[in-house]
């Protein structure tokens, strides 16, 4: 099946990494595993997250334009898209394109992760929180992603059947072969001590909840001064200086930073870590979450809207109240004190991993929603 693929808030090839541009390549990848051909219809951005009515129209303008385009352009395409696929909608970031250009073709349309808060329908994206209610109403498939997810949408996609839930996912394989042989080599680039435990960090450094998640992290280690330890920090961002302050008070002999990595490098830094470290601010899940678990790396996380999707409390990982710094510290306190338990975590964890959030796994489910979209 030839498949028209659109990701509205950020495209698969969009010059700053996150989790989203990430499940974006993902969702691609595992539809071309299921034997699909899949083409990336736009890379429209309709963000907008000022609550700025000017420009929402602008953009829902040109939403309306390039839809247009996109049917002309398909109408002569050989061969033309059989299904359209929308991958994370909300308020925010409303799909212009996918609905019209579906019922154009008279193809499926299926939204992946669609978020859809009620107390958004009075505000400053009323329209956008209108569309993305038409968009899952069009919808023949609505795949989500988390529990938090699938009970904001269960009263606006009345079909049971049309709601489907898809398990956070990756390829685990370059995870699973990483090891530990990049230990001793980090450790020379990086000055570390490679008989202490590691925590590793895997974040970008952005205002809002990415700093607040650092700042936090930050407050629980400074209590645990006391044990052996250093932190790896993977990442960069504009509140570099800011994420560099609040670990500051930790010492300059226990933070190295690693800067912002390719994704093809990110299993070395995994597989030579001890335990992943992370408070999870307004976290959706956490995709650096389920590439620790991939490489067998226990994580200490906050128990926060969908982590615990990802993170199975007490199994692959320890889980701690939201906001609890005490807690967290000692849930990392917990993992540095018994090797033991950070191995046994750590096997369940990439087992974890391979049985349910596996890119094969994903792409069955795809199938499934397409079959489900067109029926």
């Amino acid at each position: 099946m030839e498949i028209a693929f659109y990701a509205p808030l950020k495209a698969p090839d969009h010059p700053v990494p996150s989790g989203d541009r990430r499940m974006a390549g993902l969702l691609m990848a595992a539809l071309r595993a299921a034997g699909h051909d899949v083409m990336l219809a736009s890379r429209l951005r309709s963000y907008e997250g000022q609550g700025d009515a000017a420009s929402q129209a602008e953009i829902r303008a040109a939403g309306e334009a390039e839809a247009q385009t996109l049917i002309e352009r398909f109408y002569d395409a050989e061969p033309p898209p059989q299904a359209w696929f929308t991958y994370h909608l909300y308020h925010k970031a409303p799909d212009w394109l996918g609905p019209t250009v579906s019922r154009a073709l008279a193809i499926p349309y299926v939204v992946a992760e669609a978020s859809f808060a009620p107390k958004q329908a009075q505000g400053p994206w009323t329209e956008g929180h209108a569309a993305v209610a038409a968009a899952l109403g069009r919808a023949g498939a609505v795949l989500a992603v988390t529990e938090d997810d699938r009970a904001g949408l269960r009263p606006v996609v009345s079909d049971g059947g049309r709601l489907i839930a898809l398990a956070p996912f990756l390829d685990p394989a370059p995870y699973a072969a990483a090891g530990v042989t990049a230990r001793q080599r980090l450790a020379g680039e990086l000055q570390l001590d490679p008989t202490v435990p590691w925590l590793l960090t895997v974040a970008m450094m952005r205002p809002g909840d990415k700093l607040a998640s650092y700042q936090r992290l930050g407050a629980a280690l400074a209590t645990l001064q006391g044990q052996p330890w250093q932190l790896l920090v993977v990442g960069d961002g504009p509140a570099r200086d800011a994420v560099e302050a609040a670990l500051g008070g930790l010492g300059d002999n226990r933070v190295a930073y690693a800067g912002e990595q390719p994704e093809v490098a990110l299993p070395a830094y995994y597989g030579a870590a001890d335990v992943m470290v992370w408070p999870a601010v307004n976290e959706a899940y956490g995709m650096a979450l389920l590439e620790a678990q991939a490489a067998g790396l226990p994580v200490v996380a906050g128990r926060v809207r969908g982590v615990s999707d990802v993170v199975r409390g007490g199994e692959t990982g320890l889980l701690t109240d939201d906001g609890d710094g005490a807690g967290f510290a000692a849930a990392v306190g917990r993992l540095l004190d018994d090797s033991d338990l950070r191995r046994d975590l750590g096997t369940a964890a990439q087992a974890s991993v391979a049985a349910h959030h596996s890119l094969d796994q994903a792409a069955v489910t795809l199938n499934h929603a397409l079959a489900v979209a067109a029926s």
